[in-house]
């Protein structure tokens, strides 16, 4: 079972996320069980104050470590193994699915959302392992980045989702953006699925799949195309698509 802790200064925000859908199965699974720590309550002072003024002066607060650090060492002090300790900031590297999948295979993730004008350095340095952003823009705090985080996460665990075939073949976990999709009926409204799809040839179908998953990468997302050694097969796809 993975160990998720979160610490937030509003733990209330992760009580649907964590109560619903696949979150909610995970651990009913006992693929893993999610806990939420106020972080306000580790602070040494009457007023459970947890920031204050930067040094040097500046706009905004600033996140104390004392609280931090003391919440982080009460939930590591009987434990063997280090956990991950994931900060999440606008500063850190941008998240994608392969490290949804990194992260997937440990025992224990700690997340730390802050809130206000940033971290003390002293948080960054010694006790965080990964500093993570989701995206080019600043949120409030970090809680809705961490759930983000901990729902691409927990949906590769083993046993989570229904279909074990799923998470191998969703967008990203290729490397490409995942193929167009349909169901029932055949024809709707005079729109009609692709004839390879209700063939009944799977050679076929998979051919399908993978030509089109490649036209939508380099329709949408070109980038992704220059991480990877394109086939002379793909190659050829591309000079077809140009065309098209």
């Amino acid at each position: 079972m993975m160990k998720i802790d979160v610490l937030s200064l509003f733990p209330s925000m992760f009580e649907g996320v964590f109560g619903e859908s696949i979150l909610k199965k995970a651990n009913e699974k006992n693929a893993a069980a999610y806990n939420v720590v106020n972080f306000r309550e580790y602070a040494d002072n009457k007023h459970n104050q947890v920031d204050d003024y930067p040094y040097g002066g500046g706009a905004g607060m600033v996140l104390k470590p004392q609280p931090i650090f003391d919440a982080v060492e009460s939930l590591t002090k009987e434990q063997e193994t280090k956990p991950r300790v994931i900060l999440m900031c606008p500063q850190g590297e941008r998240y994608t699915q392969a490290k949804a999948e990194e992260l997937a295979k440990e025992e224990h993730l700690i997340f730390i959302c802050g809130h206000y004008e940033g971290y003390d350095e002293r948080i960054r340095e010694h006790i965080v392992t990964d500093e993570i952003s989701i995206g080019d823009y600043v949120l409030t705090g970090g809680e809705l980045g961490a759930m983000v985080v901990i729902d691409s996460v927990v949906r590769l665990l083993p046993g989570v989702l229904g279909n074990e075939d799923s998470p191998v073949l969703d967008s990203f976990s290729s490397g490409l953006l995942e193929h167009p999709h349909y169901t029932r009926p055949s024809d709707f409204r005079g729109m009609k699925v692709p004839h390879e799809l209700i063939s009944g040839n799977h050679k076929l179908i998979d051919e399908w799949r993978e030509k089109e998953s490649f036209r939508r990468t380099f329709m949408r997302r070109p980038d992704l195309l220059e991480q990877i050694e394109l086939s002379d097969k793909q190659k050829q796809w591309i000079e077809e698509f140009k065309k098209s």
